[in-house]
């Protein structure tokens, strides 16, 4: 089982610098280096109404632009809320970046009421996301925000 505590702490050490570009690179290099069985990591930005952005990543060359009303990362923008799949191939409206991805765990950043963006973890092993991690990343997006200027 994952230690998030000790992930957490680890990930407030590594956040020295509250440049939004810089904090988000290492989130998602130290995440794709710390947790098992994933194969893509990154952040998706809100930069235009219904539509989000590629932001820093780790893995291969992903989906551009995603709108609200498309896939997983639509759905964790238009409701601001976790979305942890087990399957994505059983989600009818799912963006296939990566035919090796099985599962996903999308969590919105939200900044005073706000949406930033999300952080995508994609892995090939179906199930991969439990609530333990689902609670455990959300911790890792709450230390990501209380590092960076997101303003």
């Amino acid at each position: 089982m994952t230690d998030y505590a000790l992930l957490a702490r680890q990930l407030d050490a590594l956040l020295d610098d509250r440049d939004w570009l810089t904090n988000s690179a290492q989130t998602c290099a130290f995440l794709m280096q710390e947790l098992p069985a994933l194969n893509w990591v990154g952040f998706y930005l809100h930069r235009e109404p219904g539509m989000l952005g590629l932001g820093p990543f780790q893995g291969k060359p992903a989906c551009h632009p995603i709108p609200f009303s498309k896939g997983v990362c639509g759905a964790a923008a238009r409701t601001r809320e976790t979305q942890r799949i087990d399957d994505v191939h059983a989600i009818a409206d799912h963006i296939a970046c990566d035919s090796a991805s099985n599962a996903e765990l999308v969590v919105p950043v939200v900044v005073d009421d706000r949406l930033w963006g999300l952080l995508d973890l994609d892995s090939p092993r179906r199930g991969r996301f439990t609530e333990a991690d689902q609670h455990g990343i959300e911790r890792l997006v709450r230390a990501f925000v209380a590092n960076t200027d997101l303003t």
